[in-house]
C-alpha cells in the first residue's frame, strides 16, 4: 500500500514521540502535533489522510477536535486512542464521525492495521465521490462522502 500522511495528536509528548518512531519502523512517516489548537493548524497547513487523536487534552479537546476536522475535512478518517476512555465517550467519538476507537496501551500491529484500513475508507470514499463529481454532481459528490462518514 501507497504511504499516506498520517496526523498523530496526543499532549503526551514521550508517548506519541514513542509511538511515532514505532511507526515509522512500519513504514509510516507520522506527522505531529501536541495540543489540539496545533492539530487543527497542522490540518490547515496540510491535511492528512488519517489521525490518531487522544480524547483528553487540556485547552481544545479531541472531541472537539475531532467535531472541527470532520465537519471541514470529511474526507480525513480519524482514529481515536485514548487512555481515558469511557463507553459514552466512545459513542460520541463515532456519532461525530471516528472511524475507531482504540484504548492506550495499543497494540502496534492493531493500530497499523487499523490506520491502513482508514487510508482504505478514505481512498473508496474519494473514488466514489470522483466519479460523481466527474459527471457535474458536485452535491451527489459531497452527500457521498457526509454519508459514508457517518
Amino acid at each position: 500500500m501507497q504511504e499516506f500522511k498520517v496526523l498523530m495528536v496526543d499532549d503526551e509528548e514521550d508517548f506519541v514521540t514513542t509511538l511515532a518512531e514505532r511507526m515509522k519502523m512500519r513504514d509510516l512517516s507520522p506527522d505531529l502535533a501536541l495540543s489540539g489548537e496545533q492539530a487543527l493548524q497542522r490540518v490547515q497547513e496540510d491535511v492528512p489522510d488519517v489521525m490518531v487523536l487522544d480524547l483528553k487534552m487540556p485547552g481544545i479537546d479531541g472531541m472537539e477536535v475531532l467535531r472541527r476536522v470532520r465537519q471541514a475535512y470529511p474526507q480525513v478518517q480519524v482514529v481515536v486512542l485514548t487512555g481515558h476512555g469511557s463507553e459514552k465517550d466512545e459513542a460520541e467519538a463515532k456519532r461525530l464521525g471516528a472511524f475507531a476507537y482504540l484504548q492506550k496501551p495499543v497494540d502496534m500491529e492493531r493500530l497499523v492495521k487499523t490506520l491502513r484500513q482508514a487510508y482504505k475508507k478514505k481512498l473508496e470514499d474519494t473514488m466514489a465521490a470522483a466519479a460523481f463529481a466527474e459527471e457535474g454532481e458536485f452535491q451527489t459528490a459531497r452527500e457521498i462522502i457526509d454519508e459514508k462518514n457517518k
